[in-house]
């Protein structure tokens, strides 16, 4: 163990003088006069300066001198030295910007408290005086505090197992002086033992407590796969179920050198999330906003930074985490605000027609039940359809979905369409784009939703429900 000193020794010294500092005698004219008291194990350098460097000159009286006279192992309190006392501490929040502490809970820790070593301190305490009435004052003070013993208190830290201390008086030696006494010394001492039951304690070993925010996996194939190079990097993306059983969700074969491992959260107390739009709420044995925020991170050794602590989430058909920055709504702490990183989410996918490339809609509409032409046309507007218009058979359609030379506008579910001033048209048909585009994404101007389009149907792109598992908080 490298250099350790605490100062132990020194502080039930200190206690110990200050437990006889601020005795009082009253001198001839009835004044209370406060008794010094000083440490009396002083070095010759030290006692010639107090002394002006003379032998003539006599220490002032009354005072009280303290002086250790002995130190001894008590092997009567020893205990298992092997014994380790663990105690889980959570700290009271602090807010620096307002210099005070809240009422909310901050980091938390676990303090590992090795077993202490007993021993018994001896102590004698010389009462100078020069005169008996000075000596009974004093003597008097002092002894009506010992029946037989003294309570003393060497810190305040909550974690110190050996703060608590009683001073016990062995002995007393009434006066230094013998009779007859002739004209040798102004000055009797009187001398009071007392002993007291210490510990000597190892360093302690603090540790921040936390969460497992993380599962990860890296698996390395030396030998040959087939159809990979040896160098291949095979990778497991893990979840953790409800039941803590671990479950693998996929695997995917990429270069050693390109690789980008996926980093999956296990959510504390298996929370899943919902997230609509721009917030997220907590989502606890099927309730949403079971649990608040407050209450969820309470457990982590981190602090909640508002516009700092980002939140992950994890998609199967998205091969990048969508990040946020998030804060706690303060009107509602089910609910958190979160500031979205655009350049996480997927992009917009460019779509072609005769008026230009366009990436997004400015509605969505039920053709069944809006009218079109309460829209403003002259933008020249991109719609997405949640139902049909017309169809071949009909021989008039619907009027307000007529083009100007009055013929029928027929489209499917689904689909994308766009007004170019004179006529309806379709920019992506749901049937038979699908296999350009691939999947399909769009945001809504009107709302500023993103969609995308995958099997068949237009769904949120990012938003929904997340289990436990698929998101993870970035403190």
């Amino acid at each position: 163990m490298e250099h350790f000193y605490d100062g132990q020794v020194r502080r039930y010294l200190t206690q110990l003088v200050r437990m006889f500092s601020g005795f009082k005698y009253a001198d001839g004219k009835n004044e209370l006069v406060t008794v010094p008291v000083m440490y009396g194990d002083i070095t010759r350098q030290v006692g010639s300066i107090i002394r002006d460097n003379s032998d003539n000159k006599i220490p002032s009286a009354p005072r009280m001198g303290v002086y250790v006279t002995g130190l001894e192992m008590d092997r009567t309190r020893t205990s298992d030295s092997s014994y380790v006392s663990k105690v889980n501490i959570r700290e009271r929040a602090f807010d620096q910007a307002g210099n005070e502490y809240l009422n909310e809970s901050g980091k938390n820790y676990t303090v590992e408290r090795l077993m202490p070593t007993p021993y018994n301190l001896t102590i004698n305490v010389d009462i100078w005086t020069t005169n008996t009435n000075q000596k009974l004052q004093l003597v008097e003070q002092i002894l009506m505090l010992f029946n037989p013993s003294l309570e003393i208190q060497t810190t305040d830290n909550y974690l110190d197992w050996t703060s608590l201390s009683v001073v016990n008086l062995d002995s007393i030696n009434w006066s230094s002086r013998s009779i007859p006494q002739g004209t040798e010394t102004e000055i009797d001492v009187s001398t009071l033992t007392f002993s007291t039951p210490i510990y000597i304690s190892p360093p302690a070993k603090v540790k921040r407590l936390g969460v497992i925010t993380d599962v990860i996996t890296q698996i390395f194939e030396e030998a040959p796969v087939d159809g990979l190079d040896a160098e291949a990097n095979i990778r497991t993306k893990i979840y953790v179920a409800p039941t803590g059983e671990l479950s693998r969700q996929e695997t995917t074969k990429d270069w050693y050198n390109n690789i980008s491992l996926d980093t999956v959260a296990t959510a504390y107390r298996n929370i899943d999330i919902l997230v609509i739009n721009n917030t997220a709420k907590l989502v606890k044995r099927g309730v949403v906003g079971g649990i608040t925020w407050p209450e969820f991170l309470i457990a982590f050794p981190e602090k909640l930074q508002p516009g700092i602590t980002g939140l992950r989430l994890s998609r199967n058909d998205w091969q990048y985490d969508v990040i946020g920055r998030l804060a706690i709504n303060p009107t509602d702490e089910t609910e958190a605000i979160i500031d979205w990183d655009e350049d996480t989410l997927p992009s917009d996918t460019v779509i072609t027609s005769d008026l230009g490339n366009r990436s997004k809609i400015d509605y969505i509409i039920d053709p069944t039940k809006s009218n079109p032409q309460h829209l403003s046309l002259s933008s020249n507007p991109r719609i997405l359809l949640l139902g049909p218009i017309g169809n071949a058979v009909n021989t008039d359609g619907a009027d307000a979905w007529k083009n100007l030379d009055n013929t029928d506008f027929i489209a499917s579910e689904n689909d994308i369409v766009e007004w170019d001033g004179a006529k309806w048209t379709i920019v992506f048909d749901a049937d038979t784009d699908a296999s350009i585009y691939g999947t399909v994404y769009t945001t809504n101007l009107n709302t500023g939703v993103q969609y995308k389009f995958d099997r068949g149907e237009w769904i949120l792109s990012f938003e929904g429900e997340y289990p436990n598992g698929a998101w993870k908080l970035d403190f």
